[in-house]
């Protein structure tokens, strides 16, 4: 499959039974401001791209959500098990970005797409979820042109903090993504 653009992620998305099936559980939860983030679609893309025939195994499924009325770390555990419970096998993790700042010492965040555009690199920060007749929407904060170009750098905010930009590398060093994925470049602005 080729993909040039936003109309085709959603495609390989929608093709894809196993990320529809996650998606349709996510959305039962119907939490605010929710979509499934990073990875989940990321590795997809990358993974079509290579011409793999079998998705890379997700380390996990990062679902977020934005509700600044409920920043209890518990209730976000309690809403893991509720998922894990319809499907066991997906390693879901779910984060309150409302509270995700403290954690991450920046401002508050305003949205959950605030939240993803300052993720680390361009080509993660990215998330899908379904409007409520069941289409895919998809959120590309800083584009999708790095993602379908295999290009990996960090995000504005990683990009213009030497504080930052280490750990954007120490992150890089530590996934090894071009073990997998080895069309990969990367690039530091």
């Amino acid at each position: 499959m080729k993909l040039e653009n936003e109309k085709d992620i959603i495609q390989l998305v929608m093709n894809d039974q196993q990320m529809m099936d996650i998606l349709k559980t996510a959305s039962t939860l119907e939490l605010p401001d929710w979509w499934i983030c990073a990875g989940f679609v990321r590795s997809k893309i990358w993974d079509t791209l290579h011409g793999f025939q079998k998705r890379t195994a997700l380390g996990d499924v990062d679902l977020i959500y934005f509700d600044n009325l409920n920043i209890n770390e518990t209730d976000e555990k309690r809403l893991e098990k509720l998922l894990f419970e319809v499907m066991p096998e997906v390693p879901w993790s779910v984060k309150n970005q409302a509270r995700m700042h403290l954690k991450n010492n920046l401002n508050p965040y305003t949205s959950s797409t605030d939240a993803i555009s300052k993720f680390t690199e361009t080509a993660t920060a990215l998330g899908v979820k379904l409007d409520q007749t069941g289409n895919i929407l998809l959120t590309a904060p800083h584009g999708i042109d790095d993602v379908l170009q295999l290009i990996v750098r960090p995000t504005p905010l990683f990009r213009d903090s030497a504080e930052l930009l280490k750990i954007y590398n120490k992150r890089l060093a530590e996934k090894n993504w071009s073990n997998t994925w080895h069309r990969l470049t990367f690039k530091n602005k």
